[in-house]
């Protein structure tokens, strides 16, 4: 059975974030493509080449003790070479370890993403990838609105 585009699309971009939470330098590199490439990490601005690109994630996965992904609203589409992937990135990350050698607390953040495809005689790369914060209500906001 041959997967279709689609498919491999989503692998691709399931690679992505399974390197990330592995901390997997060498793979997260091999998945993008050699070529101009661009990102932009919530509250960072556009990051363009792939030097500056994996610089970032060197950097990111140096400084994060832990990292886990739940991915959900996950869409794929495809047009000719390129393909575009928006999903919501449901990340758990851990602070630097304690003194007594134990995970920091752990921290729960939303970024809807969006990641760009370009099919290469290699299987589909990585060309652009951007993630936004969601901004959620605390609870201050939500007894504001709520009748007295």
């Amino acid at each position: 059975m041959t997967s279709t585009d689609t498919e491999l699309v989503e692998k691709a971009n399931t690679a992505f974030y399974e390197a990330m939470e592995r901390g997997d330098f060498e793979l997260l590199s091999a998945l993008w493509l050699n070529d101009d490439i661009s990102c932009v990490h919530p509250g960072w601005p556009v990051l363009s080449g792939r030097g500056e690109v994996l610089r970032s994630y060197a950097l990111i996965m140096a400084n994060t003790e832990y990292i886990q992904f739940f991915l959900t609203d996950v869409k794929v589409n495809v047009a000719g070479d390129t393909a575009l992937v928006t999903c919501t990135e449901n990340i758990l990350s851990g602070g630097p370890a304690e003194a007594a050698g134990e995970l920091g607390p752990l921290v729960g953040q939303l970024v809807v993403a969006t990641n760009v495809f370009r099919r290469t005689s290699d299987g589909w790369k990585i060309w652009s990838h951007h993630g936004s914060p969601v901004l959620t209500e605390t609870e201050d906001e939500e007894d504001e609105d709520s009748p007295s």
